[in-house]
């Protein structure tokens, strides 16, 4: 199956949005993304109590200062008045620049509305069945599957999402991203049948272990699955990860990043 996401090789992706410089997975994150033509915008996705898909990364949120609360557990309209830009700081704390201007948390719904030409990588957070079956509504509703990569650390998230929306790309879980790593580690990656993501998405190193070799990303290659490398906010490293073959980079500083590219060309 082509998977129309991956149409021009989408390399520069915005973690959380213009991240550096706006609240993260708040709209205004998202459009100054969009705005500096980055060519993916990476979000997470949690489910509310009354089954709404919001964009947020924690699993919980202190609609009370100190006092953190499950997102799972809160309503929509309860979510909705949260300050989402009063806890972004540039400065260590002694500046707040988007407290009380009105940021508050999103719907996916009004995200896919609001940049409809934009490519999304999304990231289910919750263990949930409820999740995926509203995320893939959400989509088809949209008609958005061919500019979203799904994906989740849940293994079980994914198999239901590849089920309901297999035109929808999707990278590994974590139990089959460290798979890939073991297989690859003793030389037996090359015999195994399909794998099952069409994006491989992982860290450079994951404590000790590398993960992102020359062979790894050759071996991948060789399949047609490309390899994008979170989270990279260093231009060394960048260059460095571009220069072995990587296909894509997530980063926090996506001006950066374009920069570092138009630099490479």
């Amino acid at each position: 199956m082509e998977y129309l996401f991956f149409n021009g090789s989408p390399r520069i992706f915005a973690h959380r949005g213009d991240s550096l410089n706006f609240p993260e997975n708040t709209m205004p994150a998202f459009k100054n993304a969009a705005v500096l033509g980055v060519d993916c915008i990476e979000t997470d996705v949690h489910i509310t109590r009354d089954g709404r898909c919001i964009l947020w990364h924690d699993d919980t949120i202190e609609l009370t200062p100190g006092k953190k609360e499950r997102i799972s557990l809160k309503d929509w309209a309860e979510l909705k008045t949260f300050d989402a830009g009063a806890a972004f700081t540039k400065d260590n704390g002694k500046t707040h620049p988007f407290k009380g201007k009105g940021i508050s948390l999103i719907l996916l719904e009004e995200l896919l509305e609001s940049l409809p030409g934009t490519r999304f990588n999304i990231d289910l957070k919750d263990r949930s069945e409820k999740l995926v079956k509203e995320f893939v509504r959400i989509i088809k509703d949209h008609k958005a599957a061919d500019r979203i990569l799904g994906g989740s650390f849940h293994h079980k998230n994914l198999v239901k999402l590849r089920k309901l929306l297999p035109e929808l790309p999707t990278s590994f879980s974590e139990q089959e991203a460290l798979r890939v790593v073991v297989l690859q580690k003793l030389g037996l990656l090359r015999f195994t049948g399909k794998l099952p993501g069409q994006a491989f998405q992982v860290p450079e190193k994951n404590g000790n272990i590398t993960i992102v070799t020359k062979k790894m990303i050759q071996e991948l290659h060789r399949r047609g699955i490309p390899i994008h490398v979170w989270t990279v906010n260093k231009e060394e490293d960048m260059r460095r990860l571009f220069k072995m073959g990587v296909d894509g980079i997530f980063t926090d500083n996506p001006r950066l990043l374009i920069k570092t590219i138009k630099e490479m060309e």
